[in-house]
């Protein structure tokens, strides 16, 4: 079982959402099997922050001096033999509330899309070629599907 521990950053979010960290974790309820370690609990860290964090973030980790949605930090930890952590998540409430007039169900629409990116990078998928953008694609429009009447 996968389970998103959520940090708020940024008191913007809590104006669109109340209870955001089950967004998540209803998320991660529904991944598939082949995303769960066998007999282990897994974490992940959500960070809900600004696009000044995040442009601070970027450029310490990336070495690039700009905004971003979301920004993924693989740990990929074993702390014992009944917990894994898989790493962080942030991202932006600037990008995800755009344009500023979305409505609550296209916020969180774009909230688990965003949140499924960032997890699928967390196990190792990349978009820096062409080939590697489209399997990546692929996959996020497979788990969104899986998903997204759930939330």
């Amino acid at each position: 079982m996968i389970k998103a521990e959520v940090i708020l950053d940024n008191a913007a979010w809590k104006k669109k959402t109340r209870n955001i960290s089950k967004l998540f974790n209803k998320i991660l309820k529904n991944i598939p099997k082949k995303y769960n370690l066998k007999n282990k609990k897994t974490i992940i860290t959500v960070l809900l922050s600004s696009n000044s964090k995040i442009r601070k973030l970027n450029k310490i980790f990336r070495k690039k001096n700009k905004t971003t949605d979301i920004l993924s930090f693989p740990i990929k930890k074993s702390i014992d033999n009944k917990l894994f952590y898989l790493g962080d998540i942030i991202i932006s409430y600037e990008f995800m509330n755009k344009p500023k007039t979305i409505n609550l169900f296209e916020f969180k629409k774009k909230v688990a899309k965003i949140f499924i990116h960032g997890f699928l990078h967390l196990y190792g998928f990349d978009h820096k070629k062409n080939m590697d953008f489209y399997k990546m694609q692929k996959e996020e429009n497979k788990l969104y599907n899986l998903v997204k009447n759930k939330i």
